[in-house]
């Protein structure tokens, strides 16, 4: 066994650096995400009647419970818990299968895994070094939390912080098992996010029909699990067994099943071609490269507003008399009003879609970059085929498919609220301009300095957790400006539709992604 492990620190110490800007991105997310939480909930409810009322409230709306949980306790770091902690074991996971992938599966895929091979390095070295490194950011994440929290109560603290350290771990485990399985680092982690999503949607669903996390659905979702070790609230420190105990099994599960095949190889072998049709063009090529992912996407976001449209109503009975509530309201573009309310929630549901849907805009463009740097391109364009009908073919997915899967999600948001549905559409389609501003920059980077182009992931991000994190932050108007989303109009409910934000933000798009074609046909393809 000894033998089979050879290597595995020098592996580690090459994950490591790879990811020295990554890994620590993510753990700042992470840890943001829930430190910040009790300096805006205070400012929120400032009094303990006042977070009395509000998580007896909470507990009392079904579509809250199924969005964050319910609520254990009225104090800080228990409406924290309730308001970040699963979010937080999102990313947490995200993060994990993101780490795992990376250096298991993707390793094989591009060749570099064979060439380390070669050395003194042992059959299940490679899947050690990657879950090590997974450990490395959980801990990492978890001792930021306990640390951050730990004016809340230390005890607390620390149970929630293991908490969203052992769902990372989880999942970590979860991707170990998909890399083995599948031949390809996109279906590897899209099988670890499917279940990611499964997780969540269990914890929804069985916290809307069940108060007190009772539900069999929440018990059996790792993510019900994160909200069942009842930080601040009296924890129940047995539960993090679970996290134990499942992540044991799959880890085990995941290097019985590295024993067992050679390297490349999968238990799940691809197709090797497309078993009907004809792909005249270079444009249909690209759809049919990434008709999968456009699928995958469009299903997530229809799924995600129908059940984020059901809680549209639920929002409005949150309001009550608390004034700063009514002035978060404002700023988010409502008025005061159930009603009001509403939009303002729908408002915010389309403006988080069109911050996820940048990230599906990112990973189309640079698709562009696996084509390359996997050498398939080169075959292509050796043939009569120009470098920018076949760059043209993959931007006309990514931003026609950021299109698309807007539209689903205001659909969803449409039908599930039950009216407005047209409102609920141009809601999600006013994203556009933000979501292809920040695909050209991807594909801008992608054709002038391919090398960097992975860096759109980092502005992505940025985006996000501008919008995600910045309020609850307090920064200065001036830095939550920096991302394309601030200057958007709110809608619905806002007052009148100014274009020029989103006539400019287009322009701008088209300017980028010019100027990414011109770069890319003068520069050398990468050898």
């Amino acid at each position: 066994m000894t033998d089979q492990l050879a290597g595995t620190g020098t592996l580690l110490r090459l994950a490591l650096r790879r990811d020295r800007v990554m890994m620590p991105v993510w753990i700042a997310l992470t840890t943001l995400l829930v430190v910040s939480m009790p300096g805006s909930l205070g400012s929120v409810y400032a009094t303990a009647a006042e977070r009395a009322r509000a998580a007896a409230s909470m507990n009392a709306n079904s579509s809250m419970r199924a969005l964050y949980g319910p609520v254990f306790d009225d104090s800080l770091g228990a409406l924290t818990a309730w308001r970040g902690g699963v979010h937080a074991a999102v990313l947490a996971a995200v993060m994990s299968l993101v780490i795992v992938v990376r250096h298991t599966r993707e390793e094989e895929e591009t060749g570099r895994q064979e060439l380390l091979s070669a050395a003194m390095v042992g059959r299940r070295a490679p899947l050690t070094a990657a879950l090590l490194a997974a450990l490395v950011a959980d801990a990492a994440v978890a001792l930021l939390i306990a640390g951050g929290l730990a004016g809340q109560g230390a005890p607390g603290a620390l149970a929630l912080g293991l908490a969203v350290a052992g769902t990372g771990m989880l999942f970590a485990c979860t991707a170990a098992i998909a890399a083995q399985l599948t031949e390809s680092a996109r279906a590897a982690k899209g099988i670890t996010a499917a279940a990611l999503g499964a997780a969540f949607v269990l914890k929804a669903a069985g916290d809307a029909g069940t108060q007190g996390g009772r539900s069999a659905l929440t018990r059996v979702s790792p993510l019900g699990w994160v909200e069942n070790v009842r930080a601040f609230a009296a924890e129940r420190w047995w539960v993090l067994l679970l996290f134990a105990a499942a992540v044991a099994v799959q880890a085990g599960a995941a290097y019985v099943l590295a024993g067992r095949r050679d390297l490349g190889m999968s238990f799940l072998p691809s197709r090797p071609g497309p078993a009907e049709g004809r792909l005249g063009t270079a444009g249909a090529l690209a759809r049919r490269l990434q008709r999968g992912s456009v699928l995958g996407w469009s299903a997530a976001f229809l799924i995600a507003g129908v059940v984020f449209g059901g809680m549209a109503d639920g929002a409005a009975d949150l309001v009550g008399d608390n004034d700063r509530t009514r002035e978060i309201i404002e700023r988010m573009g409502g008025q005061d009003g159930s009603g009001a309310l509403t939009d303002a929630f729908l408002a915010t549901m389309a403006g988080m879609f069109g911050m996820v849907a940048a990230l599906y805009a990112v990973a189309s463009v640079l698709r562009l970059s696996g084509e390359e740097s996997g050498q398939r391109a080169e075959p292509l364009l050796a043939n009569a085929v120009g470098r920018l009908r076949w760059a043209g073919g993959h931007l006309v997915v990514a931003f026609g498919g950021s299109a698309l899967i807007l539209l689903l999600a205001g659909l969803g948001l449409g039908l599930g609220h039950g009216r407005g549905v047209g409102a609920a559409i141009g809601a999600t389609l006013a994203q556009l301009p933000a979501v292809w501003l920040i695909g050209a920059l991807a594909a801008l980077l992608y054709g002038a300095v391919p090398q960097y182009a992975a860096a759109a992931w980092a502005v992505a991000g940025g985006v996000l957790a501008l919008g995600w994190i910045g309020p609850a932050l307090n920064l200065p108007q001036g830095v939550l400006n920096l991302s394309p989303f601030a200057h958007l109009p709110r809608l619905p409910g806002a007052q009148a539709l100014d274009w020029t934000p989103l006539l400019a933000l287009t322009a701008l798009a088209v300017a980028l992604t010019a100027a990414g074609l011109g770069a890319l046909r003068r520069r050398d393809m990468i050898a």
